[in-house]
């Protein structure tokens, strides 16, 4: 078999799953019911974040929160401070792309 297969998991419940981590790309799914999300971060690397389902809250630096619907591709560059999240009824689900990986940015 050439192609290597990943799963990802499916549901309803909050979940923080680490698909793919290899030099290229590091890759997340997310999925954060209302009221859920990440404690406040800076991006260690380019981010992509790939919204499915649900509706992202999003605030960068000093900005005020931007939401954003499924269907969205929000980038956002490194060393960026972060608050990720779900304030909205629907339960949000996302996949977040670290291009190149994180790691490569600490061997520098």
């Amino acid at each position: 078999m050439i192609e290597k297969l990943y799963n990802f998991a499916l549901g309803d419940e909050k979940k923080i799953e680490k698909i793919i981590d290899d030099d290229a790309a590091l890759i997340n799914h997310f999925v954060f019911p209302n009221g859920a999300g990440l404690p406040e971060h800076f991006s260690n690397s380019n981010v992509y974040m790939i919204i499915v389902s649900g509706t992202l809250s999003l605030q960068l630096g000093d900005q005020e929160t931007h939401k954003y619907p499924a269907g969205s591709i929000v980038s956002i560059p490194y060393n960026i401070k972060m608050n990720v999240g779900n304030s909205d009824d629907e339960v949000l689900s996302m996949f977040v792309i670290k291009s190149p990986s994180p790691r490569l940015y600490k061997e520098s």
